[in-house]
Protein backbone atom coordinates (compact mmCIF):
# COMPACT_ATOMS: atom_id res chain seq x y z
CA UNK A 1 0.00 0.00 0.00
CA UNK A 2 1.08 3.56 -0.65
CA UNK A 3 1.90 5.92 2.22
CA UNK A 4 -1.14 7.89 1.11
CA UNK A 5 -3.50 5.04 1.93
CA UNK A 6 -5.50 5.58 5.10
CA UNK A 7 -8.62 4.11 6.53
CA UNK A 8 -11.85 6.03 6.30
CA UNK A 9 -13.12 7.34 9.62
CA UNK A 10 -16.74 6.79 8.58
CA UNK A 11 -18.67 3.84 10.07
CA UNK A 12 -18.24 0.61 8.13
CA UNK A 13 -21.51 -0.67 6.69
CA UNK A 14 -22.17 -4.39 6.58
CA UNK A 15 -21.36 -5.83 3.17
CA UNK A 16 -21.44 -9.04 1.18
CA UNK A 17 -19.35 -9.21 -1.98
CA UNK A 18 -21.95 -11.29 -3.80
CA UNK A 19 -24.94 -9.80 -1.97
CA UNK A 20 -25.55 -13.30 -0.56
CA UNK A 21 -28.36 -13.28 2.01
CA UNK A 22 -29.03 -9.56 1.39
CA UNK A 23 -32.76 -8.97 0.89
CA UNK A 24 -33.13 -6.60 -2.06
CA UNK A 25 -36.90 -6.69 -2.58
CA UNK A 26 -40.20 -8.03 -1.34
CA UNK A 27 -41.95 -10.07 -4.01
CA UNK A 28 -45.19 -11.91 -4.65
CA UNK A 29 -43.66 -13.79 -7.57
CA UNK A 30 -41.53 -16.71 -6.39
CA UNK A 31 -39.82 -18.21 -3.38
CA UNK A 32 -36.86 -20.59 -3.43
CA UNK A 33 -36.44 -22.81 -0.35
CA UNK A 34 -33.19 -24.62 -0.93
CA UNK A 35 -33.22 -26.45 2.39
CA UNK A 36 -36.66 -27.96 1.84
CA UNK A 37 -36.35 -28.33 -1.93
CA UNK A 38 -39.36 -26.15 -2.73
CA UNK A 39 -40.02 -23.59 -5.44
CA UNK A 40 -43.21 -21.54 -5.14
CA UNK A 41 -44.23 -19.52 -8.21
CA UNK A 42 -47.21 -17.13 -8.14
CA UNK A 43 -48.65 -18.97 -5.16
CA UNK A 44 -48.23 -22.46 -6.66
CA UNK A 45 -45.77 -25.21 -5.91
CA UNK A 46 -43.93 -25.35 -9.22
CA UNK A 47 -45.06 -28.94 -9.79
CA UNK A 48 -48.69 -27.85 -9.42
CA UNK A 49 -48.22 -24.82 -11.67
CA UNK A 50 -47.09 -27.14 -14.47
CA UNK A 51 -50.15 -29.32 -13.95
CA UNK A 52 -52.53 -26.35 -13.84
CA UNK A 53 -51.29 -24.21 -16.73
CA UNK A 54 -49.52 -24.14 -20.03
CA UNK A 55 -46.99 -21.35 -20.56
CA UNK A 56 -49.56 -18.68 -21.36
CA UNK A 57 -51.39 -19.46 -18.14
CA UNK A 58 -48.20 -19.35 -16.11
CA UNK A 59 -47.29 -15.96 -17.61
CA UNK A 60 -50.76 -14.65 -16.82
CA UNK A 61 -50.41 -15.92 -13.23
CA UNK A 62 -47.05 -14.16 -12.80
CA UNK A 63 -48.29 -10.85 -14.17
CA UNK A 64 -51.38 -11.07 -12.00
CA UNK A 65 -49.24 -11.80 -8.92
CA UNK A 66 -47.10 -8.77 -9.80
CA UNK A 67 -50.17 -6.59 -9.34
CA UNK A 68 -50.61 -5.66 -13.00
CA UNK A 69 -53.70 -3.51 -13.30
CA UNK A 70 -56.28 -5.28 -15.45
CA UNK A 71 -54.10 -8.40 -15.55
CA UNK A 72 -54.92 -10.40 -18.69
CA UNK A 73 -56.58 -13.80 -18.64
CA UNK A 74 -54.85 -16.87 -20.02
CA UNK A 75 -56.96 -16.58 -23.17
CA UNK A 76 -56.03 -12.92 -23.62
CA UNK A 77 -52.34 -13.72 -23.18
CA UNK A 78 -52.59 -16.46 -25.80
CA UNK A 79 -54.28 -14.10 -28.25
CA UNK A 80 -51.91 -11.18 -27.70
CA UNK A 81 -48.82 -13.40 -27.76
CA UNK A 82 -49.91 -14.62 -31.18
CA UNK A 83 -50.23 -11.04 -32.38
CA UNK A 84 -46.87 -10.17 -30.83
CA UNK A 85 -45.19 -13.02 -32.71
CA UNK A 86 -46.67 -11.77 -35.97
CA UNK A 87 -45.44 -8.23 -35.30
CA UNK A 88 -41.98 -9.50 -34.39
CA UNK A 89 -41.70 -11.55 -37.58
CA UNK A 90 -41.88 -8.31 -39.57
CA UNK A 91 -38.58 -7.33 -37.90
CA UNK A 92 -36.77 -10.58 -38.75
CA UNK A 93 -35.41 -9.47 -42.17
CA UNK A 94 -33.87 -6.38 -40.57
CA UNK A 95 -32.41 -8.45 -37.73
CA UNK A 96 -30.84 -10.99 -40.06
CA UNK A 97 -29.47 -8.28 -42.37
CA UNK A 98 -27.44 -6.79 -39.50
CA UNK A 99 -25.19 -9.87 -39.38
CA UNK A 100 -23.54 -8.50 -36.23
CA UNK A 101 -23.95 -11.46 -33.91
CA UNK A 102 -21.77 -14.53 -33.45
CA UNK A 103 -24.24 -16.54 -31.35
CA UNK A 104 -27.98 -17.09 -31.15
CA UNK A 105 -28.10 -15.31 -27.80
CA UNK A 106 -26.27 -12.28 -29.16
CA UNK A 107 -28.73 -12.25 -32.05
CA UNK A 108 -31.63 -12.39 -29.60
CA UNK A 109 -30.10 -9.49 -27.68
CA UNK A 110 -29.91 -7.49 -30.92
CA UNK A 111 -33.46 -8.39 -31.86
CA UNK A 112 -34.93 -7.40 -28.50
CA UNK A 113 -33.05 -4.11 -28.74
CA UNK A 114 -35.03 -3.39 -31.92
CA UNK A 115 -38.23 -3.23 -29.86
CA UNK A 116 -39.33 0.07 -28.39
CA UNK A 117 -39.85 0.69 -24.69
CA UNK A 118 -42.74 2.94 -25.64
CA UNK A 119 -45.69 1.68 -27.70
CA UNK A 120 -44.79 2.06 -31.35
CA UNK A 121 -47.00 2.80 -34.31
CA UNK A 122 -48.23 -0.14 -36.30
CA UNK A 123 -50.14 -3.36 -35.61
CA UNK A 124 -48.44 -3.94 -32.23
CA UNK A 125 -49.05 -0.46 -30.82
CA UNK A 126 -51.71 -1.68 -28.39
CA UNK A 127 -49.70 -4.70 -27.20
CA UNK A 128 -47.88 -3.98 -23.92
CA UNK A 129 -44.11 -4.23 -23.82
CA UNK A 130 -44.02 -7.37 -21.66
CA UNK A 131 -46.05 -9.31 -24.21
CA UNK A 132 -44.18 -7.85 -27.18
CA UNK A 133 -40.88 -8.98 -25.65
CA UNK A 134 -42.18 -12.45 -24.83
CA UNK A 135 -43.57 -12.99 -28.32
CA UNK A 136 -40.51 -11.60 -30.06
CA UNK A 137 -38.09 -13.85 -28.19
CA UNK A 138 -39.65 -17.00 -29.65
CA UNK A 139 -39.71 -15.60 -33.19
CA UNK A 140 -36.15 -14.27 -33.12
CA UNK A 141 -34.72 -17.43 -31.54
CA UNK A 142 -36.36 -19.72 -34.11
CA UNK A 143 -35.34 -17.49 -37.03
CA UNK A 144 -31.74 -17.21 -35.84
CA UNK A 145 -31.46 -20.98 -35.40
CA UNK A 146 -32.81 -21.66 -38.88
CA UNK A 147 -30.53 -19.06 -40.45
CA UNK A 148 -27.49 -20.74 -38.89
CA UNK A 149 -28.63 -23.91 -40.67
CA UNK A 150 -29.02 -22.03 -43.99
CA UNK A 151 -32.81 -22.32 -43.82
CA UNK A 152 -35.42 -19.61 -44.30
CA UNK A 153 -37.35 -18.30 -41.27
CA UNK A 154 -40.85 -19.68 -40.78
CA UNK A 155 -43.70 -17.25 -40.13
CA UNK A 156 -45.64 -17.64 -36.88
CA UNK A 157 -49.21 -18.86 -36.60
CA UNK A 158 -51.05 -16.53 -34.22
CA UNK A 159 -53.72 -19.17 -33.58
CA UNK A 160 -51.26 -21.66 -32.09
CA UNK A 161 -50.08 -21.93 -28.54
CA UNK A 162 -46.71 -20.38 -27.79
CA UNK A 163 -44.76 -23.63 -27.27
CA UNK A 164 -46.40 -25.29 -30.27
CA UNK A 165 -45.70 -22.34 -32.53
CA UNK A 166 -42.08 -22.03 -31.46
CA UNK A 167 -41.35 -25.67 -32.31
CA UNK A 168 -43.05 -25.28 -35.68
CA UNK A 169 -41.10 -22.07 -36.46
CA UNK A 170 -37.88 -23.81 -35.42
CA UNK A 171 -38.40 -27.01 -37.42
CA UNK A 172 -40.66 -25.99 -40.27
CA UNK A 173 -43.14 -28.70 -39.36
CA UNK A 174 -45.67 -29.39 -36.63
CA UNK A 175 -44.51 -30.93 -33.35
CA UNK A 176 -46.24 -33.86 -31.69
CA UNK A 177 -48.57 -33.33 -28.76
CA UNK A 178 -46.00 -34.99 -26.47
CA UNK A 179 -43.30 -32.59 -27.62
CA UNK A 180 -45.53 -29.57 -27.06
CA UNK A 181 -46.43 -30.86 -23.59
CA UNK A 182 -42.75 -31.34 -22.75
CA UNK A 183 -41.75 -27.86 -23.91
CA UNK A 184 -44.67 -26.30 -22.05
CA UNK A 185 -43.50 -28.05 -18.88
CA UNK A 186 -40.02 -26.61 -19.38
CA UNK A 187 -41.19 -23.07 -20.11
CA UNK A 188 -43.56 -23.00 -17.12
CA UNK A 189 -40.96 -24.39 -14.75
CA UNK A 190 -38.18 -21.90 -15.50
CA UNK A 191 -40.37 -18.79 -15.80
CA UNK A 192 -39.19 -17.41 -12.45
CA UNK A 193 -36.72 -18.44 -9.77
CA UNK A 194 -36.20 -15.92 -7.00
CA UNK A 195 -33.69 -13.07 -7.00
CA UNK A 196 -31.07 -14.51 -9.34
CA UNK A 197 -28.52 -12.37 -11.18
CA UNK A 198 -30.59 -11.68 -14.30
CA UNK A 199 -33.75 -10.94 -12.33
CA UNK A 200 -31.85 -8.54 -10.07
CA UNK A 201 -30.44 -6.88 -13.18
CA UNK A 202 -33.94 -6.43 -14.56
CA UNK A 203 -35.11 -4.89 -11.28
CA UNK A 204 -32.16 -2.48 -11.08
CA UNK A 205 -32.86 -1.23 -14.60
CA UNK A 206 -36.60 -1.07 -13.94
CA UNK A 207 -35.97 0.96 -10.78
CA UNK A 208 -34.61 3.80 -12.96
CA UNK A 209 -37.79 3.73 -15.09
CA UNK A 210 -35.71 2.94 -18.17
CA UNK A 211 -38.52 0.79 -19.55
CA UNK A 212 -39.52 -2.84 -19.79
CA UNK A 213 -37.63 -3.67 -22.99
CA UNK A 214 -34.43 -2.12 -21.64
CA UNK A 215 -34.79 -4.18 -18.46
CA UNK A 216 -35.28 -7.37 -20.49
CA UNK A 217 -32.23 -6.69 -22.65
CA UNK A 218 -30.10 -6.08 -19.57
CA UNK A 219 -31.40 -9.23 -17.91
CA UNK A 220 -30.54 -11.26 -21.01
CA UNK A 221 -27.01 -9.89 -20.93
CA UNK A 222 -26.69 -11.13 -17.35
CA UNK A 223 -28.21 -14.50 -18.21
CA UNK A 224 -25.73 -15.18 -21.02
CA UNK A 225 -22.82 -15.19 -18.57
CA UNK A 226 -21.43 -18.72 -18.09
CA UNK A 227 -21.88 -18.49 -14.31
CA UNK A 228 -25.63 -18.02 -14.72
CA UNK A 229 -27.40 -19.45 -17.76
CA UNK A 230 -24.92 -21.64 -19.61
CA UNK A 231 -24.95 -24.89 -17.64
CA UNK A 232 -26.95 -27.24 -19.96
CA UNK A 233 -24.40 -27.00 -22.79
CA UNK A 234 -21.60 -28.66 -20.80
CA UNK A 235 -23.97 -31.49 -19.86
CA UNK A 236 -24.30 -32.36 -23.54
CA UNK A 237 -20.55 -32.01 -23.97
CA UNK A 238 -20.13 -34.51 -21.13
CA UNK A 239 -22.52 -36.99 -22.76
CA UNK A 240 -20.65 -36.59 -26.05
CA UNK A 241 -17.32 -37.18 -24.31
CA UNK A 242 -18.56 -40.37 -22.63
CA UNK A 243 -19.83 -41.57 -25.98
CA UNK A 244 -20.80 -45.19 -25.33
CA UNK A 245 -22.39 -47.22 -22.56
CA UNK A 246 -19.19 -49.20 -22.14
CA UNK A 247 -17.32 -46.00 -21.37
CA UNK A 248 -19.74 -44.65 -18.73
CA UNK A 249 -18.19 -46.15 -15.60
CA UNK A 250 -14.51 -45.74 -16.64
CA UNK A 251 -15.15 -42.11 -17.63
CA UNK A 252 -16.96 -41.28 -14.38
CA UNK A 253 -14.30 -43.01 -12.26
CA UNK A 254 -11.53 -41.10 -14.00
CA UNK A 255 -13.21 -37.69 -13.73
CA UNK A 256 -14.17 -38.11 -10.06
CA UNK A 257 -10.63 -39.26 -9.23
CA UNK A 258 -9.28 -36.08 -10.86
CA UNK A 259 -11.63 -33.99 -8.73
CA UNK A 260 -13.60 -32.79 -11.75
CA UNK A 261 -17.20 -31.71 -11.34
CA UNK A 262 -19.83 -33.84 -13.05
CA UNK A 263 -22.02 -31.44 -14.99
CA UNK A 264 -25.71 -31.65 -14.10
CA UNK A 265 -25.28 -32.90 -10.55
CA UNK A 266 -25.56 -30.83 -7.37
CA UNK A 267 -26.89 -27.28 -6.97
CA UNK A 268 -25.67 -24.15 -5.24
CA UNK A 269 -29.06 -23.35 -3.67
CA UNK A 270 -30.92 -26.64 -3.28
CA UNK A 271 -29.53 -28.84 -0.48
CA UNK A 272 -32.01 -31.55 -1.36
CA UNK A 273 -33.46 -32.44 -4.75
CA UNK A 274 -34.25 -29.48 -7.03
CA UNK A 275 -38.05 -29.60 -7.51
CA UNK A 276 -37.63 -28.42 -11.09
CA UNK A 277 -35.59 -31.54 -11.80
CA UNK A 278 -38.60 -33.69 -10.90
CA UNK A 279 -40.77 -31.78 -13.37
CA UNK A 280 -38.17 -32.10 -16.12
CA UNK A 281 -37.66 -35.77 -15.32
CA UNK A 282 -41.35 -36.38 -16.03
CA UNK A 283 -41.16 -34.26 -19.20
CA UNK A 284 -38.14 -36.23 -20.42
CA UNK A 285 -40.05 -39.45 -19.72
CA UNK A 286 -42.68 -38.32 -22.21
CA UNK A 287 -39.97 -38.30 -24.89
CA UNK A 288 -38.05 -41.43 -23.85
CA UNK A 289 -39.79 -43.98 -26.07
CA UNK A 290 -37.37 -45.01 -28.80
CA UNK A 291 -34.96 -42.11 -28.22
CA UNK A 292 -31.54 -43.71 -27.78
CA UNK A 293 -29.88 -40.49 -26.66
CA UNK A 294 -32.41 -40.08 -23.84
CA UNK A 295 -31.96 -43.71 -22.80
CA UNK A 296 -28.18 -43.24 -22.82
CA UNK A 297 -28.52 -40.12 -20.66
CA UNK A 298 -30.62 -42.15 -18.20
CA UNK A 299 -27.87 -44.74 -17.93
CA UNK A 300 -25.26 -42.02 -17.33
CA UNK A 301 -27.44 -40.49 -14.61
CA UNK A 302 -27.86 -43.78 -12.73
CA UNK A 303 -24.15 -44.53 -12.90
CA UNK A 304 -23.15 -40.98 -11.92
CA UNK A 305 -25.35 -40.93 -8.83
CA UNK A 306 -23.97 -44.30 -7.76
CA UNK A 307 -20.38 -43.13 -8.30
CA UNK A 308 -20.96 -39.88 -6.41
CA UNK A 309 -22.51 -41.66 -3.44
CA UNK A 310 -19.49 -43.94 -3.30
CA UNK A 311 -16.92 -41.13 -3.68
CA UNK A 312 -18.68 -38.66 -1.36
CA UNK A 313 -20.72 -40.70 1.13
CA UNK A 314 -21.31 -37.73 3.44
CA UNK A 315 -22.79 -35.48 0.75
CA UNK A 316 -26.19 -35.65 -0.85
CA UNK A 317 -25.72 -34.86 -4.53
CA UNK A 318 -28.77 -35.15 -6.76
CA UNK A 319 -29.41 -34.68 -10.45
CA UNK A 320 -30.19 -31.02 -11.06
CA UNK A 321 -32.38 -29.24 -13.57
CA UNK A 322 -29.50 -28.51 -15.95
CA UNK A 323 -29.05 -32.22 -16.61
CA UNK A 324 -32.68 -32.77 -17.53
CA UNK A 325 -32.84 -29.44 -19.36
CA UNK A 326 -29.99 -30.51 -21.61
CA UNK A 327 -31.55 -33.88 -22.35
CA UNK A 328 -35.05 -32.46 -22.80
CA UNK A 329 -34.15 -29.59 -25.13
CA UNK A 330 -31.87 -31.77 -27.23
CA UNK A 331 -34.67 -34.34 -27.58
CA UNK A 332 -36.90 -31.51 -28.83
CA UNK A 333 -34.39 -30.68 -31.56
CA UNK A 334 -33.25 -27.40 -30.02
CA UNK A 335 -29.59 -26.70 -30.90
CA UNK A 336 -27.32 -26.48 -27.88
CA UNK A 337 -26.17 -23.00 -28.88
CA UNK A 338 -29.80 -21.88 -28.51
CA UNK A 339 -30.36 -23.26 -24.99
CA UNK A 340 -29.75 -19.91 -23.26
CA UNK A 341 -32.11 -18.14 -25.67
CA UNK A 342 -34.86 -20.72 -25.09
CA UNK A 343 -34.34 -20.26 -21.35
CA UNK A 344 -34.80 -16.51 -21.87
CA UNK A 345 -37.95 -17.15 -23.92
CA UNK A 346 -39.49 -18.35 -20.69
CA UNK A 347 -37.73 -16.18 -18.12
CA UNK A 348 -38.93 -12.99 -19.85
CA UNK A 349 -42.30 -13.71 -18.23
CA UNK A 350 -40.66 -13.59 -14.82
CA UNK A 351 -38.36 -10.66 -15.61
CA UNK A 352 -41.24 -8.51 -16.79
CA UNK A 353 -43.31 -9.41 -13.73
CA UNK A 354 -40.41 -8.24 -11.55
CA UNK A 355 -40.25 -5.05 -13.60
CA UNK A 356 -43.90 -4.41 -12.75
CA UNK A 357 -43.26 -4.98 -9.05
CA UNK A 358 -40.17 -2.81 -9.01
CA UNK A 359 -41.76 0.11 -10.83
CA UNK A 360 -44.46 0.22 -8.15
CA UNK A 361 -41.76 0.75 -5.50
CA UNK A 362 -40.89 4.08 -7.10
CA UNK A 363 -37.27 4.27 -5.91
CA UNK A 364 -34.04 3.51 -7.77
CA UNK A 365 -31.94 0.66 -6.40
CA UNK A 366 -28.79 2.33 -5.17
CA UNK A 367 -26.64 0.26 -2.79
CA UNK A 368 -23.54 1.66 -1.16
CA UNK A 369 -19.95 0.67 -1.74
CA UNK A 370 -16.93 0.89 0.53
CA UNK A 371 -13.93 2.80 -0.83
CA UNK A 372 -10.68 0.89 -0.28
CA UNK A 373 -8.45 2.85 -2.63
CA UNK A 374 -5.86 5.54 -2.00
CA UNK A 375 -6.68 8.90 -0.45
CA UNK A 376 -5.33 12.29 -1.59
CA UNK A 377 -1.86 13.22 -0.25
CA UNK A 378 -3.06 16.26 1.67
CA UNK A 379 -5.67 14.22 3.52
CA UNK A 380 -3.19 11.41 4.27
CA UNK A 381 -0.73 13.95 5.66
CA UNK A 382 -3.37 15.37 8.00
Amino acid sequence: MSERTILSTEPRAASSSGLDNVVAAETMLSHVDGEAGRLIVAGYEVEDLVKAHDFEGAAAALWSAAGLENAPSEEAVRRDLGRAREAAFALVPGLLSLNCHETVTEGLRTGLSMLSDEPAEGPARDIPAHIRALGAAAVFTAALCRTREKKSPVAPDARSGHAEDFLRMLRGEAASAAEVEALNAYLVTVADHGMNASTFTARVIASTRAGTISAVVGALCALKGPLHGGAPGPVLDMLDDIGTRENIEPWLTREIAKGERLMGFGHRVYRVRDPRADVFNRAVTILTNGNERVLFARDVEVAALKALRKAKPGNRIDTNMEYYTAVLLEALGIPREAVTSVFAMSRIAGWTAHVMEQERVGRPIRPQSRYVGEWPEDEAAA
